[in-house]
């Protein structure tokens, strides 16, 4: 058939033709499957690629984690585990092209990792840094459909302006995919767990999910709130509703959204100021 959709199924399957880098990845994959495996030799191996390292280490400082200072690998995967340590360096290079390309969409995903930080802390979830990931990584599909398929990227946008449809319904019509379940094949082709595939795939359809329900309810809440803060810029101007499965299963009250957002507020002038800094840094 070589529908658009296949087409980029295909993309994502040639892991060499996406901007990661496969020879420590996938090493430290391995060693991420090996329980005899230390810390000590993942931070060794992440550590043995200084650009690898550098954008990690970036990625753990931002205000998504609220974490600041930490300065070695080894650190980094104490406090955050090695499933985040791993999505991260999975991903450092697209973020790198969001930070360069994209800078709207750049900060849209730190925004959303912040809010969803605050979301789970508030409600007291368990794993709030792999909340925080997921919520990171929540349009990496964007990326991916913009890097690889530039002139349907291009006609998406034009709908969504022209016609004022959501990004998701021009992406189905041009693409028959969209943005989530790119994202969702791209961390399922990393090997990452479910609990940070899921919330990517449902994150605009949180009724869908089935095992992770909690943090699908998260990173959709904390999409939402940012889109509605007005910060960053998510290639669409449309704000949708909070779902209200998602407001059910997080069994939140109108006051708990009002702590959050007025938290959300504050923090997100941090995520200006940490933007700002790195696109400053990129420049020199």
């Amino acid at each position: 058939m070589g529908s658009k959709r296949d087409k980029i199924l295909d993309i994502i399957r040639d892991t060499n033709s996406l901007p990661t880098l496969p020879g420590v990845v996938s090493r430290l994959q391995a060693l991420s499957e090996n329980r005899k495996s230390t810390i000590e030799e993942m931070a060794r191996l992440v550590s043995s690629d200084q650009i690898l390292s550098a954008r990690v280490l970036r990625l753990v400082n931002s205000p998504s984690y609220g974490f600041y200072r930490v300065s070695t690998i080894s650190n980094a995967l104490i406090l955050l585990g090695v499933n985040v340590i791993k999505s991260l360096a999975l991903s450092s290079s697209i973020f790198e092209i969001m930070e360069k390309t994209i800078v709207g969409l750049w900060e849209h995903s730190l925004g959303a990792g912040v809010a969803a930080n605050i979301i789970a802390r508030h409600l007291k979830l368990p794993e709030v840094e792999e909340i925080s990931t997921a919520a990171l990584l929540h349009d990496i599909g964007k990326v991916i459909i913009k890097e690889k398929c530039a002139e349907d990227y291009e006609r998406i946008c034009n709908m969504v302006e022209r016609d004022g449809i959501p990004m998701l319904e021009a992406e189905r019509q041009v693409l028959q995919t969209d943005h989530a379940e790119v994202g969702e094949w791209l961390v399922h082709n990393w090997y990452l767990p479910n609990k940070l595939s899921e919330p990517v795939a449902c994150h605009h359809d949180v009724a869908n999910a089935q095992h992770h329900k909690m943090k699908t309810a998260v990173v959709h809440l904390a999409d939402v709130l940012v889109k509605a803060s007005g910060f960053g810029f998510s290639c669409e101007a449309y704000v949708p509703r909070i779902q209200p499965t998602a407001w059910e299963w997080l069994g939140m009250t109108e006051d708990d959204l009002a702590a959050i957002v007025e938290e959300l507020e504050d923090r997100l002038v941090e995520v200006k100021n940490f933007s700002l800094e790195i696109q400053s840094t990129d420049e020199n």
